[in-house]
């Protein structure tokens, strides 16, 4: 039996060259203008999605290697996804908007203003996606970059203050009596004085309270600590994890676990896995692009090479693909980890074109090896997510009509007639309808 579940789209590029890279560029849209991302929003509203989430990295990477990150336009050029949102919200009446939000790069009760006032201006329906990116913090203060775990510590505190300010108006303190003239009653506010070991400030916060709940709060983060983050703090975890029932359930496991650690229930937080599928026409042209995928050519691999080396601030290009991949060739800015995703179970000794053919290499949706298939395919393993109790699933690309309609025009028919996406908006914001079912 079908349930009703949870859809959002991750704009993957974050407010940057959409469709950089790709044929569907010569539509001609201007990526630094509002339209391409308004008919994008109206396009997802319509489609039944409860929120968007816009990534964002403040940083284009160390001064080394700037031109890796902007070359092709993976690593940016960027703009600042919170001003991108009241756009979004003009052209919508219902979606979620989540601009990524760093605690690194703006203090509390400026944040905690400026988050205020966007949740007003939509009716509820500001999310924010917080992030503990560390490598952008000498843009921000000559403070010495913090560690992991200490970034999450900075992040909790961050948004601990800023619900101390968005809390520092108690029921009642807003009046609006016009018999009296008293609008307010200072007497009902907190007099908030915030000393912690990131930030101080005092309050109460001078933006009114909220009447349909908080902004809807998001992390990313697999880590031990970034899942006691999501526990403590989130109502949406961003997840990643292999799509097969142990690892969906074990993931999930450690999520709820968090949120009782932390005196919250599981049903708080609303997982969303994050999948980008290929959906094409048939099962046999499916087949041929796995097939083709196995045996990638010198374009394709550049290709590769070129957004593996934005990631990883390291130009594979200028690399022999026919060498062992030299780990020397990586600085001390990369962490052991992000070179650990790039060689796999491969294997130092293996040489750098077996790492980008793997990368390169497809599985189809039908045997659950990949995300290459028919929209009813898709349709199938959203279904089956479900039955392991799943409560969404985040889609990501590109915010360009041509991605977008790639992925949704055949698909949401399909998920509407199974009863897994929903056909009506509940009211009162994002909050709202992530409760909804």
């Amino acid at each position: 039996m079908s349930r009703p579940q949870h859809f959002g789209w991750f704009l993957a590029r974050g407010f940057g060259p959409q469709g950089w890279g790709y044929p569907s560029l010569d539509w001609d849209y201007d990526w630094t203008r509002p339209e391409v991302y308004q008919e994008a929003a109206r396009t997802l509203e319509q489609a039944g999605f409860d929120l968007v989430i816009i990534e964002d990295s403040p940083s284009l990477g160390s001064p080394e290697t700037l031109d890796l990150r902007v070359r092709h336009a993976f690593g940016g050029p960027k703009h600042d996804p919170l001003l991108l949102a009241p756009y979004l919200f003009q052209a919508t009446r219902h979606l979620g908007v989540v601009p990524t939000v760093n605690p690194a790069a703006s203090l509390p009760y400026t944040s905690a203003r400026q988050f205020a006032t966007l949740q007003h201006l939509s009716g509820h329906r500001l999310g924010l996606n917080v992030v503990t990116d560390t490598g952008s913090a000498r843009h921000f203060s000559d403070a010495p970059q913090l560690g992991h775990d200490e970034a999450y510590d900075r992040a909790e505190e961050w948004l601990e203050g800023i619900r101390q300010l968005w809390r520092s108006w108690d029921e009642g303190a807003l009046v609006r009596d016009r018999e009296t003239e008293v609008y307010a009653d200072g007497g009902r506010m907190r007099p908030v004085r915030h000393r912690g070991t990131h930030y101080s400030f005092d309050g109460p916060l001078n933006a009114l309270p909220f009447t349909d709940g908080e902004p809807a709060i998001v992390s990313p983060g697999g880590s031990g600590r970034g899942l006691g983050f999501a526990g403590a703090n989130s109502d949406v975890q961003l997840a990643l994890a292999p799509l097969h029932e142990a690892s969906v359930r074990d993931y999930r496991a450690r999520v709820h676990d968090a949120a009782v650690a932390n005196g919250r229930r599981p049903e708080d937080i609303a997982i969303l896995f994050a999948i980008q599928p290929v959906l094409v026409a048939s099962a046999e042209e499916a087949d041929r692009i796995v097939a083709a995928s196995a045996r990638p050519d010198e374009a394709a691999l550049r290709q590769i090479a070129r957004k593996q080396s934005s990631d990883l601030e390291t130009d594979l290009t200028a690399l022999d693909l026919d060498r062992p991949l030299d780990l020397s060739a990586f600085g001390g800015h990369v962490s052991r980890g992000s070179i650990q995703r790039l060689i796999g179970d491969r294997g130092e000794e293996a040489p750098l074109r077996a790492h980008l053919t793997a990368l390169a290499r497809t599985g189809r949706i039908a045997d659950r090896t990949g995300f290459v298939g028919t929209a009813e395919e898709f349709a199938d393993l959203i279904d089956e997510l479900g039955e392991w109790g799943n409560d969404g699933v985040l889609l990501w690309g590109d915010f360009h009509p041509v991605t977008l309609h790639r992925t949704l025009d055949e698909l949401v028919p399909i998920l509407r007639r199974r009863g897994i996406l929903r056909r009506e908006y509940a009211e009162g914001g994002l909050q709202a309808n992530l409760r909804a079912f």
